[in-house]
């Protein structure tokens, strides 16, 4: 059972411990998304996340994409990094591309983020915002 106020702002790694399944991963960082934008502070990406992999059998992509917006943030508030977003479960062995089409894969390739880059995976350069 949680220890804080309702109204306390949760850490990335809280968001992630309630993964059960790839709806709550997806709904898990879209919120903790949403929360860190009204309220930037470097607490809530020190503590490391759980590892997904074994839970959503996903070959590490969860974790390394965890591991990328965190790092992402980081540098968009000039936070320093913390550590665990560079251990290698966090970097997926193979390149990840959140588009099919060549054409798309190739647009990926130039407007993936750094943080996103590095980790082998290829997303939009405004992959982490909301409407």
């Amino acid at each position: 059972m949680s220890t804080h106020s309702p109204y306390a702002q949760r850490s990335l790694s809280e968001f992630i411990s309630h993964v059960k399944i790839r709806d709550d991963y997806s709904y898990g960082l879209k919120n903790f998304l949403d929360e860190f934008r009204s309220n930037p502070r470097v607490e809530l990406l020190e503590e490391e996340p759980p590892l997904l992999d074994g839970i959503l059998q996903d070959d590490g992509l969860a974790d390394s994409y965890v591991a990328s917006a965190a790092a992402y943030l980081c540098q968009l508030h000039d936070f320093p990094q913390p550590d665990w977003v560079n251990t290698k479960q966090r970097i997926k062995k193979t390149p990840w591309f959140a588009a099919k089409s060549p054409n798309l894969k190739a647009i990926l390739l130039q407007e993936s983020p750094a943080a996103f880059r590095v980790r082998n995976l290829f997303v939009s350069a405004n992959a982490l915002h909301r409407a």
